[in-house]
């Protein structure tokens, strides 16, 4: 019986790896540009981080973590998700102390959510976000957004659209929170199970609810912008007046309430309106989230961040049709004609490719025709030619497979010869 692949999961081939690597290099780039420095943490973390971190009223927790015990009857899971690892280590490793402040951070990895599989959705999934911790400045909300902007436009989207909402701070949610009690108590019997178990819980959550979110209670629901103190709408009106001043636009959405309980104030989406691109429009999320520290241990440290996952990426490059550019050529492919020749290139191959070029050759003892067909097949920018003949007279022909100009050069001095040749 043949082995199958997990249901939720992929296999990234090459010739489609190269994506993968061009995107995680760009969003690299531009952390360097924005002073975000790359950290990783483990794929598995304590079970408890995540129920106190991600919050134990969310779907996250209740239904898509993969939890197990250890051989020390511990705990663990495949982390769900980065923000509360990383936040985790700030705590761990003192990070709060650091010269340099606020601390920011990017990282890339495999996340694991026990969920339905669809179009652009893995229950193993790669994801990308950045986390600044230690600042309750709303200019740095505004630049963690810009980043994401920034990295998605550079990456050739166009059909892209910024969702923004507060959710206030504390005492904004409290009174938000009775609010959305009183409204949906009545007739909280006609709301899924979730609902009703959220209903005294978290009553935020409803809101965000894929069952029910066409019931009308949901269109009257109060907005959490109705109860904002002045304190929150301050700092709200100012995340709006730093977007603006970089020249982001942006829709004001009091629906938007994302799917973990850690979130404070700022709360943001970037959509794709792509055509073709499916139900589920969202790119990324991410938000402020004051308070998250103190929930795993740590001191007072506001913080903001967001994440996407590359699937999502690259399923909204393809509805968009923009073609990315990859490196799909090699430098130098060496056809060799004889035993005496394929023996003589072996280390031939070796010393381009000790001197920076990609190389390679064949391994199958093709003739001479299908060794040609395999330079063309990976792009060779050069082909070098080096037959019995040849290999006695101490020379190799290489050919240029752009203009089709042939050049017979001294062995001794190839590789000096096409390091000129080559421009590098």
């Amino acid at each position: 019986m043949a082995i199958h692949i997990p249901r939720g999961t992929q296999d990234i081939l090459p010739g489609e790896v190269e994506k993968w690597q061009l995107i995680e290099e760009k969003a690299k780039e531009i952390c360097d540009r924005f002073q975000y420095q790359e950290i990783r943490t483990p794929i598995f973390e304590h079970t408890e981080l995540f129920l106190r971190g991600v919050g134990d009223t969310t779907d996250v927790v209740q239904k898509e973590m993969y939890t197990f015990e250890d051989r020390g009857e511990r705990s663990l899971t495949l982390r769900p998700e980065g923000t509360a690892a990383v936040v985790r280590s700030y705590v761990e490793n003192k990070m709060f102390g650091y010269a340099n402040q606020p601390i920011k951070l990017y990282y890339m990895g495999p996340m694991f959510r026990y969920e339905r599989p669809q179009a652009g959705r893995f229950r193993q999934f790669v994801q990308f976000g950045v986390e600044a911790i230690g600042s309750s400045d709303p200019a740095i909300d505004a630049e963690v957004i810009a980043l994401a902007m920034t990295f998605y436009k550079e990456m050739g989207l166009k059909k892209l659209k910024l969702v923004i909402n507060s959710l206030g701070d504390k005492e904004s949610r409290g009174a938000h929170r009775d609010a959305l009690i009183a409204h949906f108590k009545p007739r909280i019997g006609e709301f899924c199970s979730d609902c009703q178990n959220r209903l005294e819980k978290n009553p935020m959550r409803i809101l965000d609810c894929k069952k029910d979110r066409e019931h009308e209670l949901m269109k009257s629901a109060p907005s959490i912008l109705d109860y904002l103190n002045e304190d929150s709408k301050t700092y709200f009106e100012k995340v709006q007046r730093y977007l603006q001043d970089l020249d982001i636009e942006f829709v004001v959405d009091p629906n938007l309430v994302r799917g973990l309980d850690y979130y404070t104030h700022t709360a943001f989406e970037i959509m794709s309106d792509a055509e073709g691109f499916g139900a589920i429009t969202t790119l990324c999320g991410g938000g402020r989230y004051n308070g998250l520290t103190e929930d795993i241990g740590g001191p007072e440290a506001p913080g903001i961040g967001f994440a996407f996952s590359i699937e999502r990426l690259i399923a909204a490059l393809s509805a968009e049709k923009v073609e990315l550019d990859l490196k799909n050529s090699i430098d130098c492919y060496l056809v060799a004609l004889g035993d005496e020749a394929k023996d003589y290139t072996v280390g031939l191959l070796q010393k381009l490719r000790n001197a920076g070029f990609s190389a390679d050759r064949d391994y199958l003892d093709r003739k001479i025709k299908a060794q040609f067909k395999a330079a063309d097949r990976v792009n060779a920018k050069y082909v070098a030619v080096l037959g019995e003949d040849e290999l006695k007279e101490n020379k190799i022909n290489l050919k240029s497979m752009d203009t089709g100009e042939q050049t017979e050069i001294n062995l001794d001095s190839f590789i000096e010869k096409f390091i000129e040749l080559s421009g590098k």
